[in-house]
């Protein structure tokens, strides 16, 4: 797909629903009795991939346009599934069933797409091992393909290597079924999804610093769930309305979850114009619309406790601090290297491509902005947040950018093409 200089974007957008939450509405759902109603799911592929995962372990869902029924048959209500479990491209979906699988009265198996056979998965089968699960990696390279035989669990108090919430969400879910509490306990706080619904659905759950804890066996109730607007999808237009000058922009309904808001914090830092509006909260987690002008930026350090609040975000970030004043640098970040793609590398490489003085880093990158952009052959590498990211680049970039593999884009944003042009217009 090639995309050209844009003049500047107006108007009002509804973002898709967070991906995060609405991967674990489906999950709680399943394992709660009675019926979750979930509105604003995303209907992208990632989370159609954790729908169908539990479609075929029994659990009748049915959806239309924007809302999903789950009928869950409680805790200990999954069956035995006929085939290999099919992930799709979702990381969120292989690690956080693989700690519900891990206690279930069967075997099962599952794989996704070539993207997925190469993510670590060693970080969610040594913590569930120790739990007294059996799984492994049919590869033999702790990756999918995994084989999982469901065990009796018992609880741990587990200290992550990596501030990751996909970890924690498997560990936890896995204490949903062991003898006693179970406890993560993170080097910085990941975002806190799986805490606040599974509080929502009747779960006993403690925070405490970086450490959540969980009880066993709580009696889960289908619940109304409201999906707000994923600020990973919001982040882009962020990002385009404060590059193309002239531009005023409304996002509605956007959740601003202070373990997902690093993004927000960034921007103000660099000195974006954003307001937000009609700020609002359900069952702990707050929204808000965002109005976005254009703005002069300027570089900024982002590293430390921040990035797990925006580690999805960094790419367009990159993006920004490109077309921003002085220099930025991007550290702590080694987690980029094991998402869709090697974003640290696919970035570099990219962005090189446009004429931006940047330079990679064991753990991220440093660019030295303000120059002027120019059109490339973007290899997004099939990855979403690589080809939204330069989409967004393009708006900005003399002459013409072409992003090869952009039909991608489907994994959590389907229509985010129709909507960029639509504010362009």
């Amino acid at each position: 797909m090639k995309f050209t200089k844009a003049n500047h974007l107006r108007g009002e957008l509804q973002i898709p629903g967070d991906k995060s939450i609405s991967h674990r509405a489906i999950m709680l759902g399943s394992l709660a009795k009675g019926t979750t109603e979930i509105t604003n799911f995303l209907q992208g592929a990632d989370c159609l991939s954790s729908m169908a995962c539990f479609q075929s372990m029994g659990i009748s869902i049915t959806r239309n346009k924007d809302t999903v029924l789950v009928h869950g048959k409680g805790l200990h209500g999954l069956s035995k599934p006929e085939a290999m479990l099919d992930v799709g491209n979702s990381g969120t979906t292989t690690r956080l069933m693989s700690g519900i699988l891990a206690a279930q009265p069967f075997e099962s198996s599952l794989n996704g797409d070539a993207s997925i056979q190469k993510r670590p998965m060693k970080r969610i089968m040594e913590p569930l091992s120790l739990m007294g699960a059996q799984i492994e990696s049919l590869a033999g390279n702790g990756c999918a393909p995994l084989r999982i035989v469901g065990k009796p669990l018992k609880g741990i108090h587990y200290q992550s290597k990596v501030a990751s919430a996909q970890v924690k969400s498997c560990i936890l879910f896995a204490g949903l079924y062991a003898d006693g509490e179970t406890s993560v306990t993170e080097p910085y706080v990941s975002r806190n999804h799986s805490e606040l619904m599974l509080s929502y659905f009747g779960g006993t759950i403690k925070t405490e610093g970086t450490t959540a804890t969980v009880l066993p066996e709580p009696v889960l109730s289908g619940q109304k769930v409201s999906v707000p607007g994923d600020i990973s999808s919001a982040a882009y237009f962020i990002a385009a309305a404060l590059l193309v000058p002239g531009s005023e922009v409304l996002i509605k309904n956007v959740g601003t979850n202070p373990t997902r808001d690093g993004i927000l914090r960034v921007c103000k830092q660099m000195g974006a114009d954003i307001t937000l509006l009609n700020t609002s909260s359900t069952k702990g987690e707050p929204s808000a619309d965002l109005f976005v002008r254009s703005s002069s930026l300027h570089g900024t350090v982002i590293g430390g406790e921040l990035i797990p609040a925006l580690i999805d975000e960094l790419p367009i970030i990159a993006i920004l601090a490109s077309y921003a004043e002085g220099e930025t640098i991007i550290k702590d970040a080694q987690e980029l290297k094991v998402k869709e793609s090697n974003r640290i590398d696919v970035m570099v490489s990219n962005l090189s491509k446009m004429g931006v003085d940047i330079q990679a880093t064991d753990d991220g990158m440093i660019i030295h902005g303000g120059k002027p952009l120019h059109g490339a052959v973007i290899d997004s590498k099939s990855d979403h947040r690589i080809a939204m990211s330069f989409a967004v680049a393009s708006l900005q970039a003399e002459g013409v950018t072409e992003i090869l593999g952009s039909e991608c884009v489907r994994i959590s944003y389907p229509g985010f093409y129709e909507d960029l042009k639509k504010l362009s217009q």
